[in-house]
């Protein structure tokens, strides 16, 4: 089994579904009382989320390329991002290391054409969901098409996730909030919707949508737990 180091804490309530799930995954491949070889570097999100807000990306960057140096140096052997906004800064953080980085939207985009679909629909903060960091790997790499809600319903999108899911509050106004803004996705040709932040996965689930929805949180940390245990 190869150990991996996680980047968390952004925010720390999508990071611990990480480590549950690449937990169990490891359990039910190799059972009796296994576990992941894991070492976790946790950030402290207001530091994160202050310099997102500026624009200064190449700041943060170097605070995950710290976190992602100090991982290897504790005999980390491959990095997971516990977050998908952060991904913006993930060829940063992989050329201040020698191990590999396990990239969220490769796992996602798997599972979306696994299923026979190419028409998605795209739901994150307004950076994953604005920005082309994200949209164009699906897009150039895996050959799918992306959509994004309109500029209000991204507005809202973010805020819920800043305002709300990251501080750990689930609200029902927010819950229908995300089943207009997906019935709109899907009302404009979206087969299939992606949970492109890792706390969405906190408010809405399969019974709220008509199509299917594609956590990224969950297939990136069953991807991290597959690379551990090839080794």
């Amino acid at each position: 089994m190869r150990t991996l180091g996680l980047i968390g804490g952004m925010s720390w309530e999508s990071t611990v579904p990480y480590y549950r799930r690449i937990n169990e995954a490891v359990r039910e491949r190799l059972g009796g009382l296994h576990s992941a070889r894991l070492i976790l570097f946790s950030v402290d999100f207001d530091a994160v989320e202050r310099l997102q807000r500026a624009g200064h990306w190449d700041a943060a960057g170097a605070l995950l390329a710290q976190a992602a140096v100090a991982l290897q140096g504790a005999g980390a052997e491959g990095l997971v991002i516990c977050t998908n906004t952060m991904h913006k800064v993930a060829e940063q953080v992989q050329a201040a290391v020698s191990i590999p980085l396990l990239h969220i939207a490769d796992p996602t985009a798997a599972a979306v054409k696994a299923a026979g679909l190419s028409n998605v629909g795209l739901l994150g903060t307004r950076f994953t969901m604005e920005q082309a960091f994200y949209r164009a790997r699906l897009q150039a790499r895996h050959g799918l098409a992306v959509q994004v809600p309109e500029e209000a319903e991204r507005a809202r999108v973010h805020a819920i996730i800043y305002e709300e899911l990251c501080r750990g509050v689930v609200r029902e106004p927010s819950r229908q909030v995300y089943r207009e803004v997906i019935a709109g996705l899907v009302a404009r040709g979206a087969q299939a919707v992606i949970l492109g932040c890792t706390e969405i996965a906190l408010l809405v689930g399969p019974e709220d949508a008509p199509v299917p929805l594609f956590d990224t949180t969950a297939l990136h940390a069953d991807a991290a737990a597959a690379w551990s245990l090839q080794g």
